[in-house]
């Protein structure tokens, strides 16, 4: 099934369930009033959300609206719990040769995750406002899921039965801010703003076969401005499944029902498939002719991100951000 919340005046927003197509939705209030309600409560509630699922592609539910009328926010307008994996090894290995560092070997054995701000995410067609475009604006598509609660020290295995929802995402990173911070060798945090989101999250079983042993194996399509950065196949060169990322992050402590786990930028070896962000795009030309002439995302520039199953149809809806110069309030 697939599932959004909408703007209603709140912070956690409305929870609607929305049909294949992404052309309608209905509230479901008398079930749950918002997205982590439902997760709260999965076992319970799921069903229930199913059968008005059911309904509403069978045109049998009367109150259902146009999805598109409403202004949608993230499926999660903010969660307990947001953690972001670098799955995609071959990634992190470009940019390093770019720089002329060798890449660990631990790198493809212990993955690399950060914890990012989870106190407010934003919706697929809000403006991405940033202060300076000197910071290095860049867009990152990834895959990411929803979990319920996961128990401390999992198994990798065991993890996967924990993912409740899947969509993808724009973390959106500032590049000329990363290396000052990671110099201080405590992480990440001012060089990643809040994340943004598609439309619609989708249960497993709606992805039927694209969607096996932890890894969502569809291309992934970043457009710039109207033109088409990458779409390279989620489900190539995946080093550490969504199974491993969430034990990763269950390690030591259990993870709340909310809990959001990112894939990293989706990267396909040598970027046969092309890139799904500017920072590898300027590594492979650093590579080939010495420098890099990609400019970072600029205010007016225009990303649109998306997923399309094998019938050409929309899986999760479309991120569609405009970068903004963000106005100081005071």
């Amino acid at each position: 099934m697939k599932l959004a919340s909408i703007d209603n005046k709140t912070r956690d927003g409305q929870l609607v369930v929305v049909n294949k197509e992404l052309t309608k939705a209905v509230k479901v209030l008398d079930i749950a009033k918002t997205m982590q309600d439902a997760i709260d409560d999965w076992a319970e509630i799921a069903p229930k959300l199913k059968t008005i699922y059911e309904d509403l592609n069978a045109n049998k539910v009367s109150d259902a609206f146009d999805f598109s009328a409403v202004r949608i926010l993230a499926p999660l307008p903010r969660a307990y719990h947001w953690a972001d994996g670098s799955a995609y090894v071959t990634h992190v290995e470009l940019v390093r040769k770019a720089r002329n560092a060798a890449l660990p070997e631990s790198f493809w054995t212990d993955p690399l995750m950060y914890m990012g701000a989870s106190d407010a995410f934003i919706g697929p067609n809000d403006d991405i406002e940033i202060e300076d475009e000197a910071w290095g604006i860049d867009f990152e598509s990834e895959i990411a899921v929803i979990t319920n609660d996961v128990p401390a020290g999992t198994t990798a295995k065991d993890a996967l039965n924990h993912i409740k929802l899947i969509t993808i995402i724009n973390d959106v990173s500032l590049r000329n801010l990363i290396p000052n911070e990671l110099s201080k060798q405590f992480g990440f945090y001012q060089s990643k703003p809040w994340t943004s989101f598609a439309p619609v999250v989708v249960t497993p079983d709606e992805l039927e076969g694209d969607w096996k042993d932890g890894k969502l194996h569809l291309p992934l399509h970043s457009i710039l401005n109207g033109k088409l950065i990458g779409s390279p196949n989620a489900g190539i060169d995946m080093v550490f499944d969504f199974g491993q990322l969430i034990a990763h992050a269950a390690k030591t402590r259990s993870l709340m029902a909310g809990t959001v786990i990112g894939s990293g930028t989706v990267a396909n070896q040598g970027s046969l498939n092309g890139s799904s962000c500017l920072a590898e795009v300027r590594c492979l030309e650093i590579i080939k002719e010495g420098k890099a002439t990609t400019p970072f995302m600029s205010f007016g520039d225009r990303i649109e991100i998306e997923m399309k199953d094998q019938d050409g149809k929309s899986i999760f809806g479309k991120i569609n951000q405009v970068v903004k110069a963000y106005k100081k309030q005071y």
